[in-house]
């Protein structure tokens, strides 16, 4: 299975030259953040350039005064780099007018390599400043410098305050497909970045013609949470950005592609997906080629391979154990050893890479830690199931406090999911041994029962799987229902999301129409349904439970 999704594909053409046009460039690593104000040093920011001086003509940058930014025009010169400098603006007046100043200053300094500047990133749609306050910043910019000068926000920004078209020298506009209010799949994206631009070129030349429209931001993330149709992968981010750089090259359009290198501390806001849209890992391995074939994971063999070890050591540990089996019922038990091993090693890994601070790593392990044991207790139960051997009460009784546990917090992700899930993964990997190894043990109880077909069903209850009669019965079943209306919490919450969401407002006025597409956007996501899918495992022991438990085996 491993092997068939990493099989190698055809993503487009190859980009010219193997180099992009222009580049997003932050230059934090690990354990660094503009937010705590810890900077990367001279010789990182050195390190980065020369990187993407293979890779890239220009570089944008987001901010000009903060920490080590002010090394970077001489550090790109060295590299043959030009840049597109920014000034970070936000709702602090005495932090603006440090960034404005400095913007001043570097592209004076450094016209050879400064080419263009933006005043301020997304400002008006983060709610930061009024058109007018940003406006003035513009116009003080304009005063100081000789390069063309411009403000970068989501394009639908500047349909909205279109007197900015006027004021800048250039029009910046972000399109990000993954990001639209209507997420569409990435097939057609580069469709979409062609018809958003036009939109854009057409309403500026009734105010200021002929004035040049630069695409300031756009990408496709690696990782992350899906929306809609527009699904987060490897894949799909090499499929983007060739699709996107063959759009650009046919119309002539000016772009900045989104990012240079992955940014950890983005995932403290927008979670696993804003932390993924680098062409390199943080660690500075290229994340996929911009020619040739591309893998999602070229290293899956590799990946796998303790799980591999691990199953042969085990196979032959329990040769002897596994004489009073039928031989098709041994091989059904180590078929389920070893497919639960993989998965523990791909959720183990995957929660480990996406995972970009000591407590998320902490947390990862724990739960690495947690899956391993609980679908430890899963295959020996399933294994006493299939040999008729005696409960351990004990094991019994924990992993059914284990299985309890797990079911609150899964209440608890997917009510967050429901009621603010933006930026919020689906815990499905965090849930992947819980859930296969329950889906084993539920295999093994139908495979063992003694009891014509239409009964066995019963057997699937809690109480009957983990081998411990809990004393709370209903308790427990009302948990399980619990559990099954967070599905229709999420459906809610994930279409009402895109039901108010200003372009499906603006572009579908009609209420019936605009739901009508939410639910699609919402019924068609292949994780949320991977997600529900997974609740009906986890529920259904719960939900089967009866007032009266009969004599355990």
């Amino acid at each position: 299975m491993s092997w068939l999704f990493n099989l190698p594909q055809s993503v487009g053409i190859d980009v010219p030259q193997g180099k992009l046009n222009s580049l997003s460039y932050a230059p934090f690593r690990e354990g660094q953040s503009p937010m705590d104000g810890k900077f990367p040093s001279k010789q990182e920011i050195e390190q980065d350039l020369h990187l993407l001086s293979k890779q890239t003509h220009s570089i944008r940058t987001y901010a000009s005064a903060e920490g080590t930014m002010p090394e970077i025009p001489a550090l790109a010169r060295k590299y043959g780099l030009t840049m597109i400098q920014g000034a970070w603006l936000g709702g602090i007046k005495k932090g603006n007018e440090l960034e404005i100043n400095e913007l001043i200053r570097s592209a004076n300094a450094n016209p050879d390599v400064v080419k263009r500047v933006i005043v301020g990133n997304e400002v008006l749609l983060r709610g930061d400043l009024k058109p007018e306050a940003l406006i003035e910043y513009i116009r003080a910019v304009k005063r100081e410098v000789k390069q063309p000068v411009s403000y970068a926000d989501v394009w639908s920004m500047y349909m909205k305050y279109p007197e900015l078209i006027k004021e800048v020298d250039y029009i910046t506009i972000h399109i990000l497909p993954y990001w639209e209010d209507e997420p569409i799949a990435v097939e057609v994206a580069p469709k979409h970045i062609e018809k958003i631009y036009q939109h854009v070129q057409k309403e500026a030349e009734s105010i200021a013609p002929n004035k040049p429209i630069l695409i300031g931001e756009s990408g496709w993330p690696s990782a992350g949470k899906q929306r809609g149709w527009a699904v987060p992968s490897v894949i799909n981010e090499a499929k983007f950005i060739r699709g996107l750089i063959q759009v650009a090259n046919a119309n002539q359009f000016d772009y900045n592609i989104v990012e240079a290198i992955n940014q950890p501390w983005k995932s403290e806001l927008e979670g696993v997906v804003g932390a993924n849209w680098g062409l390199l890992s943080v660690d500075r391995e290229q994340v996929f080629p911009l020619t040739g074939l591309v893998y999602e994971d070229p290293d899956w063999l590799i990946n796998i391979a303790p799980a591999l070890v691990i199953f042969l050591l085990l196979a032959v540990a329990m040769r002897q154990a596994l004489y009073p089996l039928p031989d098709w019922q041994a091989v059904l038990w180590l078929v389920l050893v070893q497919v639960l091993l993989v998965a523990w090693v791909k959720q183990s890994q995957f929660l480990w890479v996406t995972s970009y601070s000591d407590w998320q790593r902490g947390f990862a392990v724990l739960v690495s830690l947690i899956s391993l044991a609980m679908a430890a207790v899963a295959l020996y139960r399933s294994y006493q199931v299939l040999t008729g051997a005696a409960v351990n009460a004990e094991l019994a009784k924990y992993f059914q406090s284990m299985y309890l546990l797990a079911i609150g917090f899964a209440i608890y992700k997917t009510l967050c999911l429901a009621i603010n899930g933006r930026y919020i993964s689906y815990p499905t990997v965090t849930y992947l041994l819980l859930v296969g190894g329950m889906l084993s043990l539920m295999l093994c109880t139908w495979v063992a029962a003694k009891v014509e077909h239409k009964q066995r069903w019963r057997l699937l209850n809690l109480t009957a799987l983990t081998g411990f009669a809990s004393t709370k019965p209903e308790q427990q079943k009302l948990l399980g229902y619990c559990l099954l209306a967070t599905v229709l919490a999420l459906i809610v919450g994930e279409t009402w999301a895109f039901f108010i969401s200003r372009d499906l407002v603006a572009d579908y006025p009609n209420t019936i129409n605009r739901l009508g597409l939410a639910l699609i956007f919402t019924l068609t996501n292949s994780q949320l349904l991977l997600w529900v899918a997974s609740i009906a495992v986890l529920s259904t022991p719960l939900v089967l439970l009866e007032a009266k438990q009969g004599k355990l085996k």
